[in-house]
């Protein structure tokens, strides 16, 4: 896992720049990061968003290479307990829920948290969702993601949605395997287990 990672990694692993998306829409923005890291991106695409947007970087372990700020929060928390007091504009999270045990929890709760023209952007690995007995959950898994309005590239590892929404899942999770060995990143991963 990247903690140290840059603005252009957010821009090359999302297929979008935070920065720009958030400067071409009126009126004052909130981006909330998912798995920030040491926060280097948020502190770097602060001065050009100064005014203009609030940052919030959650991260899991509060080493963060900065301090907050007027334009950065920074909290330490994880993202299937901790919530924003207010809706949020942006939510993007590179790789975070990779380390994530209820992958379809974090996806609902982030997408509750949209204001109603918002988007989420994320990476994500639908072969690291899979039933209980551990085979893959394939074409049921991607059916829902439609259903519910998300859009999901398997190729490019990329999920996004725009808009507020409390999706439902048929999936009842049933625990995570953090020894199932590294993922298309070639990092070590967490695989979620669900029962149908």
């Amino acid at each position: 896992m990247n903690r140290d990672r840059r603005l252009p990694a957010y821009r090359r692993e999302l297929g979008f720049d935070p920065v720009d998306w958030l400067l071409t829409r009126p009126g004052p923005q909130r981006w909330l990061d998912i798995g920030c890291g040491s926060a280097h991106a948020l502190f770097e695409a602060a001065p050009a968003l100064s005014g203009k947007a609030r940052i919030v970087g959650l991260d899991l372990v509060g080493y963060f290479g900065g301090s907050p700020g007027d334009d950065v929060e920074l909290v330490t928390g994880s993202v299937l307990t901790w919530q924003p007091d207010e809706p949020v504009d942006l939510i993007t999270s590179v790789h975070a829920l990779h380390y994530v045990g209820d992958k379809l929890a974090a996806l609902a709760r982030m997408s509750s948290w949209l204001t109603a023209d918002g988007r989420l952007a994320a990476n994500f690995d639908a072969s690291a969702l899979r039933a209980a007995d551990g085979s893959p959950l394939g074409r049921r898994l991607t059916s829902a993601l439609r259903h519910n309005g998300f859009e999901y590239n398997p190729r490019t590892h990329r999920i996004a949605r725009t808009g507020n929404a409390l999706p439902h899942w048929d999936f009842r999770y049933a625990g995570a395997d953090a020894h199932v060995g590294p993922n298309y990143t070639g990092q070590d991963a967490v695989a979620s287990h669900y029962r149908l």
